[in-house]
């Protein structure tokens, strides 16, 4: 992903985490393993030996030391739980023991008795059945059948290191080290029920050294682990963390208002929900953008048209004041003159009159087509589209002018006869077809010929009407189409022109969608429009 680094990568450190905390439960474990391996392994030999204390006991009570069922019992008990057992009467002497190391056995048990309870203070242990015991010094002849080597192997066991475990009545548990063997034993000795001395003895395996064997071992059992787990878990984390990098480039590209992204990896936690979501709000974000682009273009429209209807609201007064100052000017002399007397004859009063009606007349024509170019303009017009005979229409609206055209003595040339079919408002192609041929009749110049033609492709009928004259200079045919522009406006008041039938023109044109224009001839002028060919 841009802008997001290696490290700062949530795939990266979700591997990290995992990385770490296996590493952690690895090392803790050394450690632990450290420390109480050794107090676990002495606690579990100290029960080892009680255990075996008390099933000597019920042995001794049961059995006789010298029957058979006795020593079988006693040879198991000490070959399951690896122990050294000798056990010897209050002379010394040996009434049963483990094969080896037994001469070791009385040596260490005799050192025991001649020591007392302790090293460094001399007694003997007696037992109190009553539940007490009491230090006494050991019977004569203590050490009975034993050697002179035996007696002479106790004092070696003076340089023995120990540390009393547990310690009752009827016997002591300890841990000692023999500093020649280097060997770690716990030991219980103590007596017996029946009065009979004991020493029970099993060898300490170095914990020490079983402890760093273990913990090299974790060592390198938890570097493998942490190596398959790292791998293990890059895989895993790119599965689990896909879907938020794709969540992340979904919402990084709508932050860009490209609302097609969408969560394609599904799933039914709680990712693939929040993928749902924002599959869910890209649609809402991207529909109420639309309703607020269309509601703003909307209003853009409203403030354009608004704009538009002031300007044309000033240009209207404009173009209304100027073209009405000149009729009303003249209506306004002569009914003077007239008033005034300055017309004496009758000649001269009707020529006066008519003046006057003829603008009157040119007033009434200019309201009527700003009032018809209004309702254009702002789309208050229906338009109607029918099938006609365009044919038809021209002849009717030629036969109709028949007295204009005799004033203004132009010969007209339209030689259609067959009904030529098209689509659109008849009414409307009329009123641009009226415009165009009057205006050809009150600028026709020099033969003073006026020409309809019909033109089509199978899909659009062309009408061009046109006039000769004088062409329109070039830097004023795109704005002949505005209203009340005027390319010779000494001209048009000759001929009577408002210079508002071209506007009509245009407006009812792009009402209906069709194309239209105007061409320059060498001798004259074609206006031209189109419709749909039925």
């Amino acid at each position: 992903m841009k802008g997001i680094r290696f490290g700062n990568s949530i795939r990266v450190q979700l591997a990290a985490v995992f990385i770490i905390m296996l590493i952690t439960v690895v090392a803790v474990s050394a450690f632990i393993n450290t420390v109480f391996l050794q107090r676990y392994y002495i606690s579990n030999k100290q029960k080892l030996i009680e255990n075996a204390y008390d099933t000597l006991n019920l042995l001794c009570e049961s059995y006789e030391i010298e029957s058979e069922e006795f020593r079988m019992r006693f040879d198991k008990l000490t070959t399951d739980g690896a122990l050294s057992v000798v056990v010897a009467d209050s002379g010394m002497d040996i009434l049963c023991s483990t094969e080896r190391e037994s001469d070791l056995m009385a040596s260490r048990l005799l050192w025991r008795v001649i020591s007392g309870e302790t090293k460094n203070e001399p007694g003997y242990y007696a037992p109190d059945h009553s539940g007490g015991g009491e230090k006494r010094e050991p019977p004569e002849g203590a050490g009975g059948s034993m050697s002179e080597d035996r007696i002479r192997y106790s004092e070696d066991y003076k340089k023995i290191r120990e540390r009393v475990l547990a310690s009752t009545n009827m016997y002591k548990i300890t841990t000692s080290t023999d500093p020649a063997m280097r060997t770690d034993y716990i030991e219980l000795w103590g007596y017996l029920s029946g009065g009979n001395l004991i020493l029970i003895r099993t060898p300490l395996e170095s914990i020490r050294e079983s402890a760093e064997i273990s913990n090299r071992f974790m060592l390198y059992i938890g570097v493998l682990i942490a190596l398959i787990g790292a791998v293990v878990m890059w895989f895993v984390s790119k599965r689990i963390t896909e879907p938020i990098l794709e969540l992340t480039e979904i919402s990084d590209r709508m932050s860009r208002m490209d609302f097609d992204a969408k969560y394609t990896s599904g799933g039914k936690n709680e990712i693939g929900e929040l993928g749902e979501h924002m599959n869910e709000m890209a649609k809402q974000l991207e529909f109420s953008i639309s309703e607020l682009k269309s509601a703003n273009a909307e209003l853009q429209r409203d403030i354009e048209k608004k704009e538009k209807i002031e300007s044309m609201r000033s240009e209207f007064i404009s173009n209304v004041s100027h073209e009405l100052k000149t009729p009303i000017a003249l209506i306004s002399g002569y009914a003077e003159g007239i008033r005034d007397g300055i017309a004496e004859t009758e000649n001269d009063r009707n020529e006066y009159l008519g003046v006057i009606i003829d603008e009157s007349d040119k007033m009434g024509r200019l309201v009527s087509n700003l009032l018809e170019l209004n309702k254009l303009e702002f789309g208050n017009e229906k338009v109607e589209m029918t099938r006609f005979d365009i044919v038809e229409l021209i002849s009717n609206t030629i036969a109709s002018s028949d007295i204009m055209i005799k004033q203004y003595g132009v010969s007209v040339s339209f030689e259609e006869n067959t009904p030529i079919y098209v689509w659109g408002d008849e009414g409307k192609t009329e009123t641009v077809f009226t415009n165009y041929f009057t205006n050809a009749l009150r600028y026709c110049r020099g033969e003073k010929r006026t020409e309809i033609t019909l033109s089509d492709d199978d899909k659009n009928v062309r009408i061009q009407v046109y006039n000769t004259g004088d062409p329109i200079p070039d830097e004023a045919l795109d704005r002949i189409w505005d209203k009340f522009y005027k390319v010779d406006k000494a001209r048009s008041r000759e001929v009577g022109g408002s210079g508002v039938g071209l506007s009509i023109v245009k407006a009812v044109m792009e009402t209906l969608n069709k194309p239209f224009g105007v061409i320059n001839y060498d001798n004259g002028v074609g206006f031209w429009f189109e419709l749909e060919r039925a």
